[in-house]
């Protein structure tokens, strides 16, 4: 049996749910936690036994993102560098959309910066209504990672995704119901119970089908999507060096507004 030190993993039948499990910093990515969902994601792939998953977040938020807290104390150390983690996080979103077997997001509370992006990853979102999609980055001066504007821009059109990741502005539930990237809409109460309920659904179908859809629509859609990573990660690097991250970070914890320049 795999362990992990920042979500859990369990299997129901044929689904697979993998749950974000760092409540106290509302399931925030550092390293741990992506490496924690890089395995897992794999374990899910190579299980033949499994033919659906659900991704999902424990506590009050399904994820806020970056773990702010831990780039500002290595800022201040003088040890900031997160290029690696910038590669390994977009290798999220990759794998969700590489992967033979639907993938289910199921969001509650905030879904931000890089959490919002794989949420976009995954073939299916149900969100409870409570939820707040967020672009964050532009908040902190950095751009959206995760495959962030890949992904948007794919979901929303191009018009829209600059606007929201200019601006960092939330989206409600149900108007990203209405933008096209949530399934569906519900109240937090039904959230685990339809989205496992939607699991089951596809886990009895047709699983070459599925497999096959998703090989070609990565082909057909996202074959360059790995090549774009590339240009998101060198971007995002040179983001994290300048004044305006370092300010952007600092506003950020002492609650203030940045004085970008």
């Amino acid at each position: 049996m795999m362990t992990f030190s920042k979500i859990n993993y369990e299997v129901l039948d044929s689904v697979a749910v993998m749950t974000l499990n760092s409540p106290k910093n509302l399931n925030a990515f550092d390293e741990a936690m992506i490496d924690d969902v890089l395995s897992a994601l794999k374990a899910a792939e190579d299980d033949a036994a499994i033919r659906a998953l659900i991704i999902k977040g424990n506590g009050p938020a399904f994820s806020a993102g970056g773990d702010i807290g831990f780039m500002y104390k290595s800022l201040k150390s003088g040890q900031l560098s997160f290029e690696g983690e910038i590669k390994k996080i977009a290798q999220i979103s990759v794998n969700i959309k590489k992967m033979s077997k639907p993938v289910i997001a199921s969001v509650h509370g905030a879904v931000a910066g890089a959490a919002f992006n794989i949420a976009l990853a995954c073939d299916f979102c149900i969100a409870s209504d409570d939820v707040k999609f967020m672009q964050a980055f532009v908040n902190i001066g950095l751009i959206p990672d995760a495959g962030g504007l890949y992904l948007l821009s794919r979901a929303v059109g191009v018009n829209r995704a600059i606007q929201l990741a200019m601006t960092g502005k939330p989206v409600s539930a149900q108007d990203a119901n209405a933008l096209g990237f949530v399934t569906k809409v519900v109240e937090r109460d039904a959230l685990d119970a339809t989205s496992l309920g939607m699991a089951k659904k596809l886990a009895a179908g047709p699983s070459q089908s599925y497999k096959h859809m998703k090989a070609l629509l990565y082909q057909s859609q996202f074959a360059d999507f790995e090549a774009y990573i590339a240009h998101e990660v060198a971007a995002q690097t040179a983001c994290g060096s300048t004044k305006d991250f370092a300010e952007g970070i600092s506003a950020f914890v002492e609650k203030r507004k940045p004085s970008f320049e």
